[in-house]
């Protein structure tokens, strides 16, 4: 068969979607391979049984101080304002429980610490620190106030520690140290999980974002389409279909899985998802997300309806998260890089490889093995679009 396009994409979520929309209005025709059934990636969102809009692969909630980034999308969603809010929720002295916004903040003080008390507290950071400012755990270690530095070390129990053992499967002496220093108290009384200047979901949902950002007359998608099966490194120059095909191909899925694993698998977390669906209208009383810091083997409970807005009368469906290592086997989704020192080395080997092909290009999580939010990630393929223009 001869070959009908100038781009190659691995991939239709954020990184080859936005990177393959950006190529088509430049007149690149560009052939999209997705191996899943859908588009979207991550992302992708369809309803459930009950009707129920529901994010297949965990909760994701867009934010971003990338003006840039915030139009290109907007050409393609409109955009409900949501403000995301977690709390913590963790068992008090009494043998009940109690909840928190997190990150730990002025509020978060006073309900752990009782209104008085918190206040007190609350007022010898400020003047300490200054107001609205982020004062990591290291920093109050540091304060040479008894009271300060016990405060950094309940944050740490309370908040961080536990979470963190049960997401990256590690023992306290095992976390990496800059990424305990790092963990903040936020000295304010927003409540909000982020700052950023654009915050929202998309109106009618992410999959009809994606639907919209790749209907182009120079983009085909060929979904069940596994670019594995189709590309061949294995010369000096790229094949796609048995031909030699010198235009970019992007790809977005795993390094190590591309060139079969020669160095062996990158370590990474994966995620399993428990849905329920249950017969009331609000089950985390209007929170999309509670942390579960301390106890429970997940790590946090989302509830969708609060996320997307949707009124489904007397049903709601949650999704209880469980983080264990990524063994590879079928069915299992690569999340998060375990990012040390061993891991970047070894993915240096694999993208000394990619490096051999000049048209080869590495982008996103997975192809280059690091942790982008959504908005960085849609930043990256539009910087590549443009360089490949």
């Amino acid at each position: 068969m001869s070959i009908t396009f100038d781009v190659l994409t691995a991939g239709a979520g954020y990184a080859g979607a936005v990177a393959a929309r950006a190529l088509a209005e430049q007149g690149k025709r560009v052939l999209v391979l997705e191996r899943r059934p859908h588009i979207g990636g991550n992302a992708y969102d369809r309803l459930d049984d009950a009707g129920v809009l529901i994010h297949q692969y965990g909760p994701h909630i867009f934010h971003t101080n990338n003006r840039e980034v915030f139009d290109w999308l907007s050409r393609f969603t409109q955009w409900r304002d949501y403000q995301h809010r977690v709390v913590a929720n963790i068992p008090d002295e009494k043998g009940g429980r109690m909840t928190y916004p997190v990150p730990f903040n002025l509020t978060s003080l006073e309900t752990a610490f009782g209104p008085e008390e918190g206040r007190r507290l609350g007022d010898k950071l400020i003047a300490a620190y200054g107001a609205e400012k982020k004062v990591t755990i290291l920093e109050l270690r540091q304060n040479p106030d008894p009271e300060i530095a016990a405060l950094a070390d309940y944050v740490y129990e309370h908040v961080f520690v536990h979470y963190t053992m049960k997401q990256w499967g590690q023992k306290p002496e095992d976390i990496d140290p800059n990424t305990t220093a790092r963990v903040p108290v936020f000295l304010s009384r927003d409540d909000r999980y982020f700052q950023d200047a654009y915050q929202g979901m998309p109106l009618e949902g992410y999959t009809p974002m994606f639907e919209k950002m790749l209907d182009h007359p120079n983009i085909t998608v060929e979904l069940g389409a596994d670019a594995l099966d189709r590309l061949d490194l294995s010369g000096d120059r790229i094949k796609v279909d048995g031909e030699p095909f010198d235009g970019p191909v992007i790809y977005t899925g795993q390094a190590d899985e591309l060139f079969g694993f020669k160095y062996g698998p990158l370590p990474y977390r994966t995620l399993d998802f428990r849905f329920e669906t249950l017969s009331r209208d609000d089950f985390q009383n209007g929170y999309g997300t509670v942390n579960y810091t301390v106890d429970q083997d997940y790590t946090r409970i989302t509830e969708f309806k609060h996320l997307t807005g949707q009124k489904v009368p007397g049903k709601t469906t949650i999704v209880k998260e469980y983080s264990k290592a990524y063994a590879g086997i079928f069915g299992e989704i690569p999340y998060y890089a375990i990012i040390n020192p061993e891991n970047n080395a070894l993915y240096g080997q694999y993208k000394a490889l990619a490096e051999g092909f000049d048209n080869l290009h590495l982008l996103g999580r997975l192809a280059e093995y690091k942790y982008y939010n959504m908005d960085a990630i849609a930043a990256r393929a539009l910087e590549l679009a443009k360089e490949l223009v």
